[in-house]
């Protein structure tokens, strides 16, 4: 897409309702993900050490926050190009993560945490705040980059005020979660 043009869209660009799919990936994403939660598990599973699947989530949601904090720098400094390339690098670890992590909870059970007292508050702290804003930003990165194809700039600012610092979160706390976890898988 040609983001040279930043004040007006050519008279050749046609905008596209990004809607419909928008609410049909979240739903199918966050619906796939609450099913899987609840799931006990494939049984008799041995191809491959499953345990390798959270840290390859771990990895690909620190990659997720180094695009983002890259792509936020690059926009900073009015590099539209540079950014946009971040965006989707961020997007392509994002979903890597989705396939690992959708992999992981269809073989195995859910990993308990085993700690207790304050790290066990804290890790329930992190863990639910990152549920809940994962389910959150997967609209709202859909819809800023709806925006941004649409070439509707200053809607695509308003929503990225939003979506950048929550993406970011949600990165840095699946990288938290997993780190609070990993001792008990």
């Amino acid at each position: 897409m040609n983001y040279s043009n930043q004040t007006g869209s050519p008279s050749s660009f046609k905008k596209r309702n990004y809607r419909p799919a928008i609410i049909a990936i979240s739903i199918v994403l966050i619906g796939a993900i609450g099913v899987l939660s609840g799931l006990p598990g494939a049984e008799n599973f041995t191809a491959f050490d499953i345990t390798i699947l959270p840290l390859l989530n771990a990895i690909f949601n620190s990659f997720t926050f180094l695009f983002l904090v890259a792509a936020l720098i690059a926009i900073l400094k009015k590099n539209v190009t540079v950014h946009r390339r971040f965006i989707y690098a961020a997007f392509c670890t994002t979903a890597l993560f989705l396939v690992t992590y959708v992999a992981y909870h269809y073989l195995a059970e859910s990993t308990p945490y085993g700690g207790s007292g304050f790290m066990a508050g804290f890790y329930y702290f992190i863990l639910f705040s990152h549920i809940v804003l994962a389910a959150v930003i997967v609209p709202l990165a859909l819809t800023s980059v709806a925006r941004a194809w649409n070439m509707e700039n200053a809607r695509h600012r308003k929503i990225a005020r939003w979506t950048m610092p929550i993406w970011l979160y949600v990165s840095l706390t699946g990288v938290l979660v997993y780190i609070l976890i990993s001792p008990y898988y």
